[in-house]
């Protein structure tokens, strides 16, 4: 077989429901409303970092406190009223979780107002994605400055990697990760926005992905930045232009099993 047949096989493979329970997709996949979905997907995708277990535990935590019910408590929450126990994982600190949280409860108290009202009013512009990324991106970090105005000046770094700025040109994995779930369908993505093609979407690139593409010839550059998350997207578009992300799928296989080209 070829790169292509073995990627395609890999596809199909593990793109099923067997792969919900071992992934941060699996948070969103508790609920059948669609703000449920995009608040629970967010947050969960904002903490898919490090060691997969503790993050699974953290997350699984911080939905404990939410009585697995996000939407309802988004509509509910008082960011100085509440008490977080202290949570917190690696970076983050309780503040910048609250921060987070702040974020999209402003979102979805605003009258007719969700992610995916937000998504949809920057990707009708017509600049490239990483111009409407950070635009979206602002847009968070320009709620808590207005929230803490006169409180704190600026939000901490730990908000910050919670939510990295696309003007950095990092790979903005997680957020690339998150417009996955929320754009593609299947039997592990949710398909629920309809207003972006699921052939403008961007790799979720991290040091996993990043080594197995390159031993597989499908990445040069050698750091994980947006470069790279260009340079490897329009190398999947060669084996599937309107899908070039379910590849994900392929990448992470790869890494788990032996394969012989």
């Amino acid at each position: 077989m070829n790169l292509k047949e073995i990627m395609d096989n890999n596809c199909k493979k593990y793109e099923t429901i067997d792969f919900i329970p071992h992934d941060p997709i699996l948070f969103p996949h508790r609920f059948n409303k669609k703000e449920d979905i995009e608040i629970a997907g967010f947050i969960a995708s904002s903490f898919a970092y490090g060691k997969r277990s503790l993050f699974i535990a953290k997350l699984n935590e911080l939905f404990d406190i939410m009585n697995n019910q996000p939407y309802l408590f988004m509509k509910s929450f008082k960011n100085k009223k509440l008490d977080l126990n202290g949570i917190n994982y690696r970076f983050a600190k309780e503040d910048d979780i609250k921060n987070l949280l702040y974020v999209l409860s402003t979102i979805y108290n605003d009258e007719n107002s969700s992610l995916s009202d937000l998504f949809y009013e920057y990707y009708n512009d017509k600049e490239n994605i990483n111009s409407k990324l950070c635009k979206i991106h602002n847009m968070f970090v320009k709620i808590v400055k207005y929230f803490y105005k006169n409180c704190i000046t600026e939000p901490q770094a730990g908000f910050k990697h919670l939510l990295p700025d696309p003007l950095n040109m990092g790979s903005c994995k997680r957020l690339n990760m998150f417009l996955r779930w929320m754009v593609r369908k299947s039997d592990v993505d949710f398909g629920l926005w309809k207003f972006i093609d699921k052939s403008e979407l961007l790799i979720p690139l991290d040091i996993h992905v990043g080594n197995i593409s390159r031993q597989y010839g499908l990445l040069k550059r050698k750091t994980n930045d947006y470069k790279s998350v260009i340079e490897l997207t329009q190398k999947l578009k060669e084996f599937d232009p309107h899908d070039p992300i379910k590849y994900d799928f392929a990448l992470f296989s790869l890494g788990i099993e032996t394969i012989k080209l």
